[in-house]
């Protein structure tokens, strides 16, 4: 419904920033920015550094805003994204549309002029990827809609890679399969939580399509296959023998704790499910950061350092708030209200590897 009040100044700048839904958006610049410190063994040019930051993040602003309009009758549909912008109608399409191209036109500039071309044909095709392929394309249509769309999600630790260094070798490109392999369980134990609000929305997730049961499964082995993903920069002498033990062991540890299959227990509407708070994007910065420096202090070698890209969920939320996704506020009739998801298989991926 439109908003009577016309907004102040102040307002509608929060609203054209909620529609490049920043938490999200951080995430991806700072992996982004491991990417840059990785691709060279002393630190990487500064102006370098703030430009390819700054174009990455307004070309990745203006993906979000774009999914924010496609989905606005979706989002009015679901409670947790119910609040955003034009799901309220406190933007126009035309305001979106003119928003999302002044600032990817300016984040391409930045990129083109100030970086190289490369991270901005790079990340004009992340773009395209997220905002095209998988909002408009593959996320109405399959289940497998995060599985394909995930690529896009997962590339920027590439974009940073290349905006210092001019190219994108294979390091580079294990960090994005890693984070790949990391997008769909991920996202799956979000849907998983929110499965009634997901079949209010009309979208076909898999918890939807195919069942809780299938959904955990399939979010089993994703982590298996996750785990050997993570082995790899030790396989290929990325990294050195710290590395390959620091991954066994926390590896071992998310394996081994219970509650694999995520079995759902009731408890009051106030507590706030493990599910979510894993995944927060907060803890998720803290764990990536940590093990960075775990790995510098395990090895001399920048490559050593380039195993820790499966730590950041790009991909994680498609607009997702920890504060939206609490049982508290969420309409009633929702039976995950009353549920928990155990803690064994939704545990942050971040915290094992």
């Amino acid at each position: 419904m439109q908003n009577t009040l016309s907004p102040s100044l102040s307002q509608k700048v929060a609203l054209y920033y909620a529609l490049t839904k920043p938490r999200v958006t951080q995430l991806a610049v700072f992996c982004a920015i491991i990417g840059m410190f990785l691709a060279t063994r002393g630190p990487p040019p500064i102006a370098v550094v703030a430009a390819a930051t700054a174009g990455i993040w307004l070309l990745a602003g203006a993906a979000f805003a774009i999914n924010c309009l496609v989905e606005r009758e979706i989002d009015a549909r679901m409670a947790r994204t119910a609040r955003r912008p034009l799901a309220r109608g406190d933007l126009s399409v035309g305001q979106t549309l003119a928003f999302s191209s002044v600032i990817g036109s300016a984040g391409m500039w930045i990129l083109f002029n100030w970086v190289n071309p490369l991270t901005m044909w790079l990340t004009f095709a992340t773009f395209v990827g997220y905002a095209i392929v998988y909002t408009i394309v593959l996320k109405p249509a399959t289940p497998q809609n995060i599985v394909i769309g995930g690529a896009a999600g997962a590339m920027p630790p590439a974009l940073g890679w290349a905006a210092v260094a001019n190219h994108v070798p294979a390091q580079a490109w294990l960090l994005v399969l890693i984070i790949f392999i990391w997008t769909p369980p991920h996202f799956w134990a979000l849907a998983l939580y929110r499965t009634d609000d997901f079949a209010r929305s009309g979208l076909p997730m898999l918890p939807v399509t195919h069942g809780a049961a299938h959904t955990r499964l399939q979010i089993f082995l994703y982590t298996i296959a996750l785990v050997a993903t993570t082995l790899l920069p030790f396989a290929i002498k990325m990294s050195g023998w710290f590395y390959l033990a620091s991954a066994l062991v926390l590896g071992a540890i998310f394996l081994y704790r219970p509650g694999w299959f995520g079995v759902a227990t009731p408890i009051g509407p106030r507590a706030q499910p493990f599910a979510i708070r894993s995944f927060t994007w907060r803890s998720c910065l803290r764990r990536f950061w940590s093990i960075t420096i775990l790995y510098r202090a395990g090895s001399s070698r920048v490559a050593c350092r380039a195993g820790v890209g499966g730590c950041c969920p790009i991909g994680r939320s498609k607009g997702w708030s920890p504060a939206a996704s609490y049982p508290t506020g969420i309409a009633s009739g929702d039976r995950y209200d009353r549920l928990r998801l155990r803690d064994g298989w939704v545990s942050s991926v971040s915290a094992a590897v």
